[in-house]
């Protein structure tokens, strides 16, 4: 991969990164302060909840506004924020829909399922913006993937995790 090449990766993964990380931000700052769930509770017929108390409007707010602030930093239009952000929650529900049809804990690991489609979908999005093919998406998703998990238990030692993953 070329070095220019190689900085619209890093544009893409920086964005999806603010992304994903300002909902947790965000809740670690206001702590249950307008955290309502993007579900409103919603329970359905196998007893568990649509997405769970943890994805929340603020959380989806603070994903594409700081996703739109931080494309216009990098040279990209807010508009290529708002979609990431918005793209990368898309994918966090997703896989919140799914842990909770399996039965998992909400903030509870499932390997893949939490790092996969929260940069897939956002990696797919930025394409709207950026010239990448899916060589470069299958390489965000990785990258996200392996660094998010490296990151995760460094957050955790600094004590903005509760778990090391």
């Amino acid at each position: 991969m070329e070095l220019g090449h190689a900085v619209v990766v890093l544009r893409s993964l920086i964005l999806i990164a603010i992304a994903n990380g300002g909902p947790v931000l965000f809740a670690r700052m206001l702590g249950r302060r307008f955290a309502d769930p993007i579900d409103g509770g919603a329970v359905l017929r196998d007893g568990h909840p649509l997405l769970g108390r943890s994805k929340t409007w603020r959380g989806l707010a603070a994903a594409i506004v700081l996703a739109a602030c931080a494309a216009v930093l990098i040279g990209l239009p807010w508009q290529a924020g708002v979609l990431i952000g918005a793209s990368a929650m898309a994918g966090d529900c997703l896989s919140s829909f799914v842990k909770r049809r399996l039965t998992l804990e909400p903030s509870s690991m499932a390997l893949g399922l939490d790092q996969v489609p929260e940069s897939l979908f956002p990696a797919v999005a930025s394409s709207v913006y950026l010239p990448l093919g899916p060589g470069d998406v299958v390489a965000i998703v990785l990258i996200f993937s392996v660094g998010g998990l490296a990151l995760s238990r460094l957050f955790h030692a600094v004590g903005l995790r509760d778990r090391p993953y």
